[in-house]
């Protein structure tokens, strides 16, 4: 029996580990500022964009095996600054469960006084809340938060440990892509519901058909199926689409950036 519970994973995973493997290789090899910066600079967006899939991971845990999804999270965690169970909890049990109702949305896209934020204020609000509204969430939650805790005083110790032993690696090798991981992650969700006030379900989540936008992203321009079915597997994900998509309005598709640099059709 495979490790894994879905053979699709296998790409992900080994990437997420060699990362890893490569930053610590870095920090103890390298000190030049250019070299370190450069590295950071050229893993910004495929670090980000493992973003996606530790989102994946925390709906649909990857392994079969306790510890081994620990040890992806870990992984994840030094790449994404987001570490086991925080998405769990902000996310799937506070996200996917009160997006339609602002008031309560741990993502929220709408100030209270029921206007829309910009891409900006959302970006920060997010971010800078996150492991706050996951605090939250996981008070209702207590093993799952024991975990978060566990792992969130885990890795910073260790990050903290890094910058003590060798400052100028640790800084660029995983401070700075923690950083700009969280942020990224924010920035690109607003346009997953803002603006979409409405009791619906099937018209509360903006979708993006580029095959190439949803290979990086493990298909997650199909976001209302996402919504309608959010511990189903990301590779299962077009095919519920294609279910449901006589539900969903035109005017809820959009174009991404993929559109203009690799246009395609869904696959």
């Amino acid at each position: 029996m495979s490790l894994l519970k879905h053979p699709e994973d296998r790409v992900t995973v080994s990437v997420a580990f060699g990362l890893t493997a490569l930053d610590f290789a870095l920090y103890f090899l390298v000190d030049n500022v250019y070299l370190l910066a450069g590295y950071w600079l050229l893993l910004l967006i495929p670090k980000g964009t493992l973003s996606a899939w530790n989102h994946h991971h925390q709906h649909n845990f990857t392994f079969r095996s306790t510890a081994l999804n620990r040890l992806l999270e870990f992984s994840y965690g030094l790449h994404t600054g987001i570490v086991s169970n925080c998405w769990v909890l902000h996310h799937v049990l506070g996200h996917h469960v009160h997006y339609l109702d602002q008031s309560r949305d741990e993502s929220r896209w709408q100030r209270k006084s029921g206007r829309t934020m910009g891409t900006l204020e959302y970006t920060l609000s997010v971010a800078l809340t996150a492991y706050f509204r996951a605090y939250k969430v996981g008070r209702n939650y207590p093993e799952r938060q024991r975990v978060f805790l566990g792992s969130a005083l885990l890795t910073s110790g260790l990050v903290a440990g890094l910058l003590y032993h060798r400052p100028l690696p640790a800084l660029f090798l995983f401070v700075l892509p923690m950083m700009c991981s969280l942020l990224f992650t924010a920035w690109v969700t607003y346009d997953h519901h803002a603006g979409l006030s409405t009791d619906d379900a099937f018209q509360a989540s903006y979708n993006i058909l580029n095959r190439w936008f949803n290979r990086l992203t493990g298909n997650l321009g199909y976001h209302t199926a996402h919504h309608h079915s959010g511990g189903l597997h990301w590779s299962k994900l077009p095919d519920l689409h294609a279910r449901i998509a006589d539900r969903i309005p035109a005017h809820l598709y959009r174009r991404s950036t993929f559109d203009v640099f690799l246009p395609d059709s869904p696959s």
